[in-house]
């Protein structure tokens, strides 16, 4: 059971008696691990205990349960979406049909896979040559000259041992 104080219930600061062991108090966002811990560590009181079928962190004698069910404040919540989904709410929000439409493509990859020569990507390096059936490139180095493309890989393969 919960104790209800005069502050926030959406406070997660607050605490709350542990239905497992009355001189337990948790905060509420912790409240539900310590459920889980606490229904471990008392299999018998856990026997005893109902789980409230609008909110697991209600847990009441079962004797109980039917009293709590009718007076559960979350019991509104649940009824609410109820109503929601048979009034069609929720349908029409998914249903509802997008105007947008993609804009037009100009890109065709096949065209340009073949318009492409067969020479290894080299950073900072162009092929002068546009026909890929052309054996002779020339290569033109686009960087500042301040900047060099690198010679080698800046780290050890390890593999080739």
């Amino acid at each position: 059971m919960e104790l209800e104080d005069d502050f926030d219930v959406l406070d997660p600061e607050r605490l709350i008696q542990c239905p497992y062991n009355k001189h337990h108090r948790i905060r509420a966002c912790r409240f539900p691990y310590h459920l889980v811990k606490c229904r471990k560590s008392y299999p018998e009181v856990a026997k005893e205990l109902a789980t409230c079928p609008f909110n697991a962190r209600h847990l009441v004698p079962q004797a109980d349960l039917s009293d709590h069910i009718m007076k559960c404040n979350d019991k509104g919540f649940i009824e609410q979406d109820i109503v929601n989904q048979s009034s069609g709410f929720q349908r029409e929000q998914m249903n509802a049909v997008s105007t947008w439409q993609a804009p037009p493509c100009d890109e065709d990859w096949e065209t340009e896979s073949l318009e492409q020569s067969d020479s290894p990507f080299v950073w900072g390096m162009t092929n002068s040559g546009i026909n890929s059936s052309s054996t002779t490139f020339e290569q033109k180095n686009c960087l500042p000259s301040r900047v060099r493309a690198p010679e080698s890989l800046p780290y050890a393969v390890s593999w080739k041992g």
